[in-house]
């Protein structure tokens, strides 16, 4: 008896892991780059950011408070 609850405890601990790593990973990226210009060279610069995307969800309106 021991041994199986030794044994489903690990597997419950394994699936909480792996769960918790699945949703780090939901959220999407997109590269956001804009153009600027040196001032130390004059030279134009494309500098660029990774921007997490969320997904936008739809509801109902919230009634105003009277």
């Amino acid at each position: 008896m021991k041994l199986f609850n030794t044994f489903a405890w690990t597997f419950i601990a394994v699936s909480v892991a792996l769960t918790a790593v699945n949703t780090a990973q939901a959220a999407e990226t997109k590269k956001a780059c804009v153009t600027v210009k040196d001032q130390k060279t004059g030279k134009d610069k494309e500098v660029c950011k990774d921007v997490k995307v969320h997904k936008k969800l739809e509801g109902t309106k919230v009634p105003e408070k009277k």
